[in-house]
């Protein structure tokens, strides 16, 4: 009897391998080392690295690419007035510092950089303390709303026309990013969003508005052809949900969270993080660094699995 293992050579014969190891192999690999593939399914390395690779599934999944990206940017076709008017100055305290001050704010919220520049140069003529100022809007505010107990937070920062400034020039980028890519279709249903609904139709919210992880992973992996295949597969798709949410916060700020749908596959792509394992050192640096600069940090048991995974 033959003690030839499957993938060696013995002699002039090679034992093929089968689709079901075939399978086997690729399965194995989401979640393990190639070597260790190897070991599990006694195929020698060479032959688990081919499988592999003539699999493609392992490669980037370009439909998934095409689904998970925002609309091409467009030349804007809107003849705007170059600059908007100043809002217009009102007394509001009574105060004339502090009044002013609120309305060199409004102007810095324009995100004009002309009006951002007016307003700073306006800003250094009075001399009263920013500190000061906080402080008499502050006694102000509580005088008028004596039992909100967080109207005078609203002082806070007062001054500090820099760090509103760095807020409105990057909120009016994302204005013009918006329009230039979805015109006056940025609230429309993407098609991302649209698979998400189709694919969880009929699943119900559990605790907190959240769908069930086990039932929206089983729905979205019975749908391999947009799967995200790689890490940088997901790490796109991560960014094309923050990226949209960010636009459209930008246009209406009371726009609201994402669809359950949405945020359930988002959820489910990051869990991902933890299951595929990376291609390349490369790879695994972009995800530490997502983790790290994608404001998710707080889910540390999460983030753990997923450093687990990277370092294999």
């Amino acid at each position: 009897m033959s003690n030839e293992t499957p993938g060696f050579n013995s002699g002039s014969v090679k034992r093929p391998v089968s689709t079901e190891q075939r399978q086997q192999v690729i399965d194995l690999r989401r979640r393990m080392s190639l070597k260790q593939v190897a070991e599990q399914t006694g195929l020698v390395l060479g032959t688990v690295k081919t499988i592999i690779s003539r699999s493609g599934a392992f490669r980037d999944n370009e439909l998934h690419r095409a689904m998970f990206c925002l609309p091409s940017l467009k030349p804007s076709t809107e003849t705007q007035v170059a600059l908007k008017e100043l809002p217009p100055q009102q007394i509001v305290t009574g105060d004339r510092d502090v009044d002013a001050l609120l309305w060199l704010r409004e102007v810095v919220g324009t995100g004009q950089a002309g009006h951002i520049e007016a307003a700073m140069a306006a800003a250094k003529k009075i001399k009263t303390p920013a500190k000061e100022l906080e402080k008499r809007y502050r006694d102000w505010l509580q005088i008028m709303h004596p039992n909100n107990l967080f109207a005078a937070l609203s002082s806070f920062d007062l001054g500090n026309l820099e760090a509103l400034a760095r807020r409105s020039v990057e909120k009016a980028e994302l204005q013009a990013e918006a329009r230039a890519r979805f015109g006056d279709l940025i609230f429309s249903h993407t098609d991302a969003e649209v698979f998400c609904a189709v694919t969880l139709d009929g699943l119900e919210c559990c605790s907190m508005g959240m769908l069930d992880k086990a039932e929206v992973a089983e729905r979205f992996k019975a749908k391999p052809e947009l799967m995200p295949n790689t890490l940088a597969d997901c790490l796109r798709e991560l960014e094309y949900w923050n990226r949209l949410y960010w636009l459209r916060n930008a246009v209406d700020g009371e726009s609201g969270d994402a669809a359950p749908e949405a945020s359930a596959r988002d959820w489910f792509v990051f869990d991902l993080l933890g299951e595929i394992r990376p291609r390349n050192r490369d790879e695994a640096k972009a995800v530490l660094s997502y983790l790290v600069t994608g404001g998710r940090a707080d889910s540390m048991k999460d983030c753990n699995r997923i450093m687990e995974n990277l370092l294999g």
